[in-house]
């Protein structure tokens, strides 16, 4: 026993030193920024970082241990969660919120959105997005569901809305009964398909028309299949197994390529000039990727241009709090605002450091007790400095 231990670790080492010879011409390879001081510690640490990138060992090390993970236990880094047949999910639709007084806290900031929003004569629109694993539940693993919390939340949500007077379909039935017709989420995706965002599109229209609050723009709008394409999921960078052990990988979906455009040429406004759009979208990746052609959906239904403010990676409450703290020469001749919000984010802090507190405060103070703030305060609509 005691020679096979030798002999195992003897054959350890020789591979080590083998791959770490191997990992040397990348470390010739190396050039140092210009300027780069030698004497602090920070030449050694770029030399260190420019090695261990191309050091075979740490590549193949993180291949092999989500290899084992995702092999034995059917698991994948933090911030996924595996399902059935390949279908991934973000494990934030799990999980509940960090603080108890995180859904108030946004609650209360959503509400005073939708007040000074009314104040500028704008009328507001929830666009609630269900979460994928509650539309996919048949593709949940039996040992991993959603918290207490987030299984009551998008009803929790409407009846929220409810509450606050504030509109917007109901996002949950149009997209069970869109299932029917097509894959409304991607499977290895955070985000819906084209085809998910042109139901949800759809339903907000019909929704709009029903409560008499758009009839249309009567500018006609076409949406055009363009190709497709193989689309590599977001949530797969939980499963780092390429390139050792790619194969393990649920397979990459096809992605279908769609573009909308004006059929007479016009459209494309600007929020300011003539040709300013009435109708204005914000929200999240959901709306501001181009791949899910969530805009042109909604610009065939409502046939109408709108006026696109969704931001990449902020998540729903950053991007509508900029917009209104540019001051309401910014919104302008809005009359209807879409606010896609993802119902996991209700349960999620963000980062509001960049606005002046003071402002985020009356936000969420309401009506009478903003009025008491302002005077006392000099708060003002504007990010922070």
């Amino acid at each position: 026993m005691r020679t096979i231990n030798i002999l195992y670790g003897l054959a350890f080492i020789i591979l080590l030193a083998a791959l770490s010879l191997a990992a040397l011409p990348n470390l010739f390879g190396f050039s140092a920024a210009a300027g780069t001081p030698w004497l602090n510690g920070k030449l050694a640490h770029a030399i260190e970082k420019h090695y261990d990138k191309g050091f075979p060992v740490k590549e193949f090390g993180t291949n092999a241990w989500a290899a084992l993970e995702y092999g034995l236990f059917g698991e994948g880094r933090p911030g996924v969660v595996v399902g059935r047949e390949g279908w991934l999910f973000t494990d934030e639709e799990f999980k509940p919120a960090e603080q108890a007084s995180q859904l108030d806290d946004n609650w209360k900031l959503i509400a005073g959105v939708q007040q000074e929003l009314q104040r500028r004569g704008i009328e507001l629109q929830l666009v609630l997005l269900p979460a994928k694993a509650r539309l996919y539940p048949e593709h949940l693993g039996g040992d991993r569901q959603p918290s207490a919390q987030q299984q009551k939340l998008y009803a929790q949500a409407r009846e929220r809305m409810r509450q606050l007077g504030l509109q917007g379909p109901d996002l949950l039935a149009a997209l069970q009964g869109g299932k029917a017709g097509g894959q409304v989420f991607l499977r290895t995706d955070t985000h819906w398909t084209p085809y998910g965002a042109d139901v949800v599109a759809r339903a907000v229209a019909d929704h709009l028309s029903r409560s008499s609050q758009w009839q249309g723009g009567g500018v006609e709008y076409l949406t055009q299949v363009t190709g497709r394409e193989t689309h590599k999921g977001d949530l797969l960078s939980y499963l780092p197994l390429d390139p050792y052990f790619a194969d393990m990988q649920p397979p990459r979906e096809e992605l279908e390529k769609r573009r909308t455009e004006p059929r007479d040429g016009e459209g494309g406004g600007d929020l300011f000039g003539d040709s300013a759009p009435e109708v204005a979208l914000v929200g999240t990746s959901y709306s501001a990727n181009p791949k899910w052609n969530f805009l042109g959906a909604l610009r065939q239904s409502l046939a109408t241009d709108l006026y696109n403010s969704a931001e990449d990676g902020h998540g729903p409450l950053v991007p509508m709090l900029r917009l209104l703290a540019k001051g309401e020469e910014e919104t302008r001749g809005i009359k209807l605002l879409l606010w896609e919000v993802p119902e996991r984010y209700l349960a999620m802090p963000s980062d509001l450091s960049e606005f002046d507190p003071q402002w985020l405060a009356r936000l969420q103070a309401g009506p009478n007790e903003a009025e008491r703030l302002a005077v006392k305060g000099t708060a003002k609509p504007v990010a922070a400095q």
